[in-house]
This record gives C-alpha cells, structure tokens and sequence, in this order.
C-alpha cells in the first residue's frame, strides 16, 4: 500500500515521528505540496493524507487507485466528500485532538486582553517601571473575569471545554446550542444568538463554517456588542467579516478582539484586522500544541489502521 502525506510539516515539523505509520506501507511525507503537485505527487496512491491541500472530484477521477483520504484536521470541507462517496473513497477526519488546547488558547487570549499582559510586559522591558516613581504601574484597564457573562457560540467538545474553564473563573457562562435546555449543566443557560451578543461582555466562537454561519459576525451583530465587549475566535476565520469588526475596533464600537484564524491563511498584507486597533492575532496555532499534535498523529495512524482492518472509524462521508 502506497502512503501519501502532501502537507505534513504542520503537523510535524521534526519533532515528531512518521516512522510507525512507514510500517503500514510505502509511506512518502512532503512538507508542502501547491496545488499544480498534487497529481503528480498522489499517483499511483492508496492513501493520501491532507491537512490543508485541497482534494477535488477532479483530484479524484485522475487517480483510480486512491481509496482513502485521511484529513489531520477536525474540518474537512478541503474534500469534496460527495465525490469520495460515489467513488468509493472514505474519508475520515481527527475529532477532538485539540479540544483542551483550543480552550487554552481562548483564555490565553482573553487574560492577554484583560490583564494586557504582553503590553506590560513590553513595557518593562523599556526600562518603564526601573524609572517609575511607584512600585507599580499599569496604563490600561485591568479586567477582572469573575461575574463576567461569557457567551459561547457552539457548544461541541471545545465550547463546552471553554464554558468549563470560565465557570472555573466565576464567570456566569451563556451559550448559543443545537442542545436543549435539558441537556445543559445548570451553570450554562441557553441563549438566543442576538441576544447573546448584546448582554455579555465576552463572546466566544466554537461553531462550524458553514454557508449560515459564514460571516455571522458582522456589521448588525457587532453593532448590538456593548462598547466594553471583547470577541473572541479560534475557531473558523470566515465565521467573521473582518473589514466589519476592523471597523468596530477602531472606531470603539467593541474593545477588543483575540483571533487565532482568519479568513485567508497566510493572511493578505493589507487585512483590515492587522492594523485594528486592540486586535490580538495568534498565527493559527491554537491546535499546534506538542500534546495535541501527538493526539492528532496518533489518531491519524488509528483511523489508518482501521481502515486496513476493514473496521473505519471517524468516516464523515458515510
């Protein structure tokens, strides 16, 4: 069986190991594979293995032998799965490797912006506080989160991880959920999404791209945020127009913002978000921890495994 990862650098950059997955098979790795590569390199393959590098019906008719895409990623809208299905290819995903480092990356985010760690931090660096004339200094508010209502958008494995760790904090914790009432915690009350946005001080987004959910933050939905809000996203770039929230940044409409994605990875140099002013933006790294990226080759290696024993698991093409 011939074993083709296109893009495994992300997940790998060195300081992991391929070598189990090289005993299922001829395995060959390329750190980043274009688009005008991806025939040449995937020919004559039984599996291919994808993070970012899309694959296309037109991927799939040109190579008759594929019989399995593994996506090293939760999403897997990179595939067209319709086309896996009626060719016979499954398709299968990586669930939940990241949850408990996503949530992190939230409150990293979050306490950056309350406490403006970073800010400070740099501060005094420069030589701020050996020359202040106090034993202390800070020249932005400072946030406590305890009694902050903190309302999450989706309510999967990472959102309720998140509502978790803000009930930890004190925070009273609001969700916008598929879940009934009946299925919440009684510290987590369901929230319609509007509403949602106007009463809490924090928001927090855990939902899917989808075509209802592309954009969902923009213009009208920030403008119900009170001017004390901060927005949070780790979770899809799409999820939020950013030329809208750029300009809710910068003309005081929100307070602040913290992403981890955007809407175009590598972003473009002129997104309106890289120049907006309180907005913090991690490089898409909320999944990249050393403990999640384990998590996610092991069950790459699982389902793989499975999958030759004639038993799949994780398939999102069914």
């Amino acid at each position: 069986m011939k074993i083709v990862a296109l893009d495994g650098y992300a997940a790998n950059p060195g300081d992991l190991s391929w070598n189990e997955m090289k005993t299922l098979g001829e395995c060959v790795v390329y750190d980043r594979t274009a688009p005008s590569e991806i025939l040449e390199r995937a020919e004559g393959a039984d599996v291919l293995l994808t993070n970012k590098v899309v694959i296309s019906a037109e991927h799939m008719k040109a190579l008759p032998q594929l019989k399995y895409i593994g996506v090293m990623a939760t999403g897997y809208n990179i595939v067209d799965t319709e086309a896996a299905k009626e060719q016979g290819i499954i398709v299968t995903n990586i669930p939940a490797y990241s949850t408990d480092s996503v949530a992190q990356m939230v409150f990293a985010h979050l306490l950056n912006i309350a406490q403006q760690v970073q800010h400070h931090s740099e501060e005094v660096h420069k030589g701020r506080w050996t020359n202040s004339p106090d034993f202390c200094f800070w020249d932005t508010p400072l946030i406590e989160l305890a009694g902050k209502k903190i309302g999450i958008v989706g309510l999967g494995n990472t959102g309720m991880r998140t509502a978790r760790i803000a009930i930890s904090f004190g925070m009273e914790v609001h969700a916008y959920t598929s879940k009934s009432h009946f299925q919440l915690p009684p510290e987590i009350k369901k929230m319609e999404l509007d509403e949602l946005f106007a009463e809490c001080d924090i928001v927090s987004l855990h939902c899917p791209l989808t075509e209802q959910t592309r954009e969902m933050v923009n213009a009208r939905r920030l403008s119900l945020m009170k001017p004390t809000a901060i927005l949070i996203n780790t979770g899809r770039g799409p999820l939020i127009n950013e030329q809208d929230l750029a300009d809710a940044l910068n003309s005081g409409r929100i307070y602040a913002a913290g992403v981890d994605v955007l809407s175009q990875e590598p972003p473009r140099s002129d997104n309106p978000l890289l120049t907006a002013r309180n907005c913090y933006i991690t490089p898409h790294i909320a999944w990249a921890s050393t403990a999640a990226r384990q998590r996610l080759m092991q069950i790459a290696l699982d389902n793989l495994k499975a999958y030759m024993e004639g038993k799949p698991i994780h398939v999102v093409n069914k």
